[in-house]
């Protein structure tokens, strides 16, 4: 048996240039329908014209208005500056979708990469639920759970994704995940060397998921680009969870002890 191959993807938001390519490969190549449910209209707040991601929306270039310039550049823009964020599944290395699915419908592949099998999928939406990120979503028509797959059939053909192969910039680079590690901290140090201090690596540090295959380079906050700080999957905090409740029904066990005794000891 082939030992599996660890792959995934670099986007570096410091040369996306919103020109959305990649969404619109996206699209192209997975047969995805302009389902309104997941944005694609204007909705006078910005151009982006998709909003989120979401179960036709499997790659989504957020347009950032910040009321800050970006260090190390000067521009006319004074106190503004634009950045850009083509967003994707993190493929998580502990998938809370895949954890959260009662069917098998939700496999890690020979890629290691996290496949939603259509097929098997009975639109129960338990990975919606289990997905920190916001990911993973049901389509309105049939109820089934759809996600990037990484181009798992491009994959198999030995061909990089879609959304990556039509980048005008690189700003999404595919490749094997050591490697992408390797590209990633490069960037950094060299956007830290040009005074860009803000920057930051996004994705490998986050143990509540057990890292991700996804990196991302960002210039600020996560928030700022509607990523989650700190995202844990459901499963690691069950443990707590539970204690919260053995401790509340003993509390509501005690209390209701006493007021028994209590009526008793006035009767």
């Amino acid at each position: 048996m082939e030992p599996r191959r660890c792959v995934g993807f670099f986007t570096d938001t410091t040369v996306c240039i919103g020109c959305k390519a990649c969404e619109v490969a996206c699209k192209q190549w997975n047969q995805l329908p302009p389902n309104n449910s997941d944005g694609f209209v204007f909705t006078g707040m910005s151009y982006d014209n998709t909003q989120h991601l979401g179960a036709s929306t499997w790659r989504h270039v957020s347009f950032v208005e910040r009321e800050k310039p970006l260090e190390g550049q000067t521009t006319s823009l004074g106190a503004f500056s634009w950045i850009f964020h083509s967003d994707v599944c993190k493929h998580c290395q502990r998938a809370g979708c895949l954890e959260n699915c009662p069917t098998g419908a939700i496999i890690r592949t020979e890629f290691d990469t996290i496949y939603v099998q259509p097929d098997v999928c009975n639109g129960c939406g338990y990975c919606v639920a289990g997905c920190p990120f916001g990911v993973i979503d049901r389509r309105e028509d049939d109820g089934r759970a759809w996600k990037c797959t990484l181009c798992y059939d491009r994959l198999k053909a030995d061909l990089e994704p879609a959304c990556a192969k039509a980048c005008p910039t690189d700003s999404i680079v595919f490749g094997e995940l050591e490697v992408l590690h390797e590209k990633a901290e490069a960037r950094l140090a060299e956007l830290h060397a040009a005074g860009v201090s803000e920057a930051r690596l996004y994705g490998p540090e986050l143990d509540g998921v057990g890292g991700t295959n996804a990196l991302f380079l960002l210039v600020d906050e996560p928030e700022v680009y509607n990523l989650p700080p700190a995202p844990v999957v459901p499963q690691k905090t069950q443990g707590e969870a539970w204690r919260s409740v053995a401790v509340g029904a003993a509390a509501m066990a005690l209390l209701a002890f006493g007021v028994v005794a209590t009526t008793r000891g006035r009767r």
